[in-house]
C-alpha cells in the first residue's frame, strides 16, 4: 500500500527485455515493494544505488511508457504517516495532458480520462497520477483538472507534463467498492 507522497524523481539506468533498472537513494531489499511512477513493482535486485524490477506485459499493456525519470515511493510501513491517500499501485488506464496553465506559483493541468476511469471522480476527491496523490480540481465531460503547488511541480515528474503527454492513472479505491456494492 502507498500513499501517493512520492519521495524521490528516479533517473531510469535502463529497460531491457522487462528489466526496469533506476537510479535512486530509496533503500530497499529484493522482495520490497516500490511505486513507480504510480505503479507497484517487486525489487529483484538492489545494488550500488540501484534498483531493479522485472516489468510484465500486463503492467505495459496498462501503463504508459516509463520516461527518462519516475516518481519513487517505497511502500507504506506500519506506524508511517498517512499523507495523501490509500493508493494501491495498481493503475487503471492511461489519461492525457490536455492542458497546462500557470495558476499563481503553481499550475492547473487538464487530463483526458476515458469515461470507464472518469465515472469514478468527484471534484474535491482523490486521484492518483504518475502515482502523487492528487485532489481533483475540476471535473467536465472528458476529464479533470488538478492544482498544482510549487512543491509538487518541483518535485516530482508532473512539472514536466505537456499537452499530449501519458500519465499513470489510479482512481480511487473506495470508489470502485462503493460502485459495485450498490450494483
Amino acid at each position: 500500500m502507498f500513499t501517493g507522497i512520492v519521495r524521490e524523481r528516479a533517473r531510469v539506468a535502463s529497460f531491457e527485455d522487462g528489466r526496469l533498472v533506476v537510479e535512486c537513494t530509496t533503500k530497499a531489499s529484493i522482495g520490497d515493494s516500490v511505486a513507480l511512477d504510480g505503479v507497484c513493482l517487486t525489487v529483484v535486485d538492489a545494488q550500488n544505488g540501484h534498483l531493479a524490477f522485472d516489468v510484465v506485459p500486463e503492467t505495459l499493456a496498462r501503463t504508459k511508457p516509463f520516461g527518462a525519470e519516475v516518481n519513487v515511493e517505497p511502500a507504506l510501513a506500519a506506524g508511517d504517516p498517512m499523507g495523501g491517500h490509500v493508493v494501491q499501485g495498481h493503475i487503471d488506464g492511461r489519461g492525457r495532458v490536455r492542458s497546462v496553465e500557470p495558476e499563481d506559483s503553481g499550475r492547473r493541468i487538464w487530463f483526458d480520462l476515458l469515461p470507464e476511469l472518469l465515472r469514478y471522480c468527484v471534484e474535491k476527491g482523490s486521484i492518483a497520477l504518475d502515482g502523487v496523490s492528487l485532489t481533483v480540481a475540476g471535473l467536465d465531460d472528458a476529464g479533470l483538472a488538478v492544482a498544482l503547488v510549487p512543491h509538487t511541480l518541483e518535485q516530482t515528474t508532473l512539472g514536466d507534463r505537456v499537452a499530449g503527454d501519458f500519465v499513470n492513472v489510479e482512481v480511487d479505491i473506495l470508489a470502485k467498492y462503493v460502485e459495485r456494492l450498490i450494483r
